[in-house]
């Protein structure tokens, strides 16, 4: 990695002093140049001067162009900057006029400003003091912006699961930057206040400019190749400048320098412009943050607070120790005092007949568990005898033989209550049939087929009828 090199600015070419001959010839001034050379005016009243004729020549006017570097002030004042492919234009606008401006002033719209063209006279800077405001469309770079943000996004470069975490105690850091910028300044001066011990190693970029974004992408890429190598063995890149417009920028907005950040092995801190700045970088980065000087403060811890911590500790854990040994040193002087040194016999006795008060009761819970296993063991031998095979087919063959006489009375017992009833029934059968009718001297008269005859009508002359008697049938024929 190249040093850094400063080159001094070339002296100007010292006058040459006039010859006596170019003296001699020149013309002495007139009074009224003498008097014109003695008028001098003040800064501020050229600076005056300015503001009327820009005032009278201008007055108030429309102009077009796309917004950068919005500041918002408490005050209710903002101040934004008007600019074109060519130039820019600071523009304010004060809380007042804001009130009647219905648009959210951001960085990249296209915006037409109606106001008037003065000179702030503190700073000798002419600028917009803008009465209204109208919106045309979004900024090139901005579009730009949002489509590179979107597509990356959808790429997973910003997933949340991919950042590494940044070490709490980095050794060595590496920052990408400019070397003579403020933002480097700020950076080591809060790494020497806060982690002193911490190897720098500073990579000299440009960070503004056509071609800035390569070389921040080769040496982000040096890095990576000789870490651990021609390099110390880096634990975090810190990649920063200071604040500016969104084209001051914009190399930070670049896919490739995106795109190194997201591949570099290193973790990667972002701190690009201001708090209210964000880049391509930033989103892309293991950690944002909102200045140079928070990186710092984000990359390493506070040397003082860890100071006090390990003097806190350090305290903590004298006390602790020493509380223990005290500890330890009473429960010494307790054995000192107690039995042990004074009467051991005693000691020993007292222990030896709880010994044997332990054994004894020892012994009666195993004879008593032996006991009891014992009782299991018979009942599950006798329960294994009650199981065994042929034990249980000879229980169930008497069993069934038992259930085979029973069912042998019950059927004898069946039929003979049967034979009962139906001698029984028969009997009432023959003493209410018209068998017993007819043995009587009764008979039933029926026609030839059959039919009862209750009356003469049903039997003219010449009918056919048959009578039936106890013994027998007779024929008969009407006349």
């Amino acid at each position: 990695m190249d040093l850094f090199e400063f080159a001094g600015a070339a002296s100007p070419e010292p006058s040459r002093p006039a010859t006596e001959r170019e003296a001699s010839t020149r013309k002495p001034p007139s009074k009224k140049a003498v008097r014109a050379e003695l008028k001098v005016f003040s800064i501020s009243q050229v600076t005056r001067k300015i503001r009327f004729l820009l005032e009278a020549s201008l007055g108030q006017v429309w102009v077009a162009g796309e917004v950068s570097n919005v500041r918002h002030q408490a005050s209710g004042h903002t101040y934004f900057t008007l600019k074109d492919s060519d130039a820019q234009l600071s523009c304010v606008l004060f809380k007042g006029d804001a009130r009647f401006v219905k648009l959210e002033i951001q960085n990249g719209m296209q915006l037409k400003a109606f106001g008037e063209i003065t000179v702030y006279e503190a700073r000798g800077q002419y600028q917009m003091i803008v009465k209204k405001l109208e919106q045309e469309g979004r900024g090139t770079l901005q579009a730009r912006f949002e489509e590179l943000k979107q597509r990356l996004h959808a790429e997973g470069l910003f997933a949340s699961e991919k950042k590494k975490p940044i070490p709490p105690f980095p050794l060595t850091l590496a920052i990408v930057t400019s070397p003579t910028g403020a933002a480097v300044r700020d950076v080591l001066n809060v790494l020497e206040r806060r982690a002193p011990w911490v190897k720098v190693i500073i990579a000299p970029v440009p960070v503004q400019g056509a071609d800035a974004h390569a070389h921040i992408v080769h040496a982000l890429e040096l890095l990576s190749q000789q870490s651990g190598v021609s390099l110390p063995n880096l634990d975090t890149i810190i990649v920063c400048r200071g604040g500016g417009s969104i084209e001051d920028l914009w190399n930070f907005n670049e896919e490739s320098v995106a795109r190194a950040i997201y591949t570099c092995p290193i973790p990667v801190i972002s701190a690009v412009g201001h708090e209210i700045d964000f880049t391509i970088s930033d989103f892309v980065a293991d950690l944002r943050a909102p200045t140079p000087s928070a990186a710092a403060e984000l990359a390493v811890p506070n040397g003082e607070s860890l100071a006090r911590q390990l003097t806190d500790r350090r305290t903590a854990l004298n006390s602790l120790v020493q509380r223990r040994l005290e500890q330890l040193r009473r429960q010494l002087d307790w054995h000192a005092r107690g039995t042990l040194l004074r009467e051991p016999e005693r000691l020993i006795r007292e222990r030896s007949m709880q010994l044997d008060s332990l054994a004894e009761s020892l012994d009666r819970a195993a004879k008593y568990q032996i006991g009891q296993a014992k009782s299991r063991i018979a009942e599950a031998r006798h329960a294994l005898i009650q199981a065994r095979p042929d034990r249980v087919l000879e229980r169930r063959a008497m069993r069934l033989a038992a259930l085979a006489d029973r069912l042998d009375a019950a059927v004898t017992i069946q039929l003979k209550e049967r034979k009962q009833m139906v001698a029984t029934s028969t009997q009432l059968l023959k003493s209410l049939g018209p068998q017993s009718v007819f043995n009587r001297g009764f008979s039933l008269t029926t026609s030839e087929a059959g039919k009862p005859l209750s009356s003469t009508k049903a039997a003219p002359k010449g009918t056919v009828i048959l009578t039936r008697l106890a013994d027998g049938t007779l024929r008969s024929e009407v006349t």
